[in-house]
């Protein structure tokens, strides 16, 4: 089993910092990606950004050049780094990975629980 459990998540002032963290356990061969989503109230899931081995990561229009992905492999960990945060950044964040826990089955989905970003004056 693959377990994402994600932290760094709280309540903040515009214009400031947060570091969520989201770290993969268990059986785990190889991570082939790690996303974050985020899902404000009444709203649908939306992708924030995503990191690949070997890839330039990607971030969504509305985050980009405020947000930074980033990942520590040998911790099987993914990062995001939240500058300049605004009041509709408020969502819970989640991080997404898929994992190779069997090679003969390949990849598949895990998600973690999510955390709370709040922001507000």
């Amino acid at each position: 089993q693959v377990q994402l459990v994600e932290s760094g998540g709280g309540s903040v002032q515009p214009g400031g910092s947060l570091r969520l963290s989201c770290a993969a356990s268990g059986s785990i061969l190889s991570i082939n990606s790690m996303d974050w989503y985020r899902q404000a109230p009444g709203k649908e899931r939306e992708w924030v950004a995503t990191i690949i081995s070997g890839r330039s990561p990607n971030s969504a229009d509305s985050v980009k050049g405020r947000f930074t992905i980033s990942r520590d492999n040998a911790k099987n960990t993914v990062y995001l780094q939240m500058n300049d945060l605004k009041p509709e950044d408020t969502a819970v964040y989640s991080c997404r990975a898929v994992i190779v826990t069997n090679w003969a089955r390949g990849a598949n989905e895990y998600w973690g629980q999510g955390t709370q970003v709040t922001v507000s004056s």
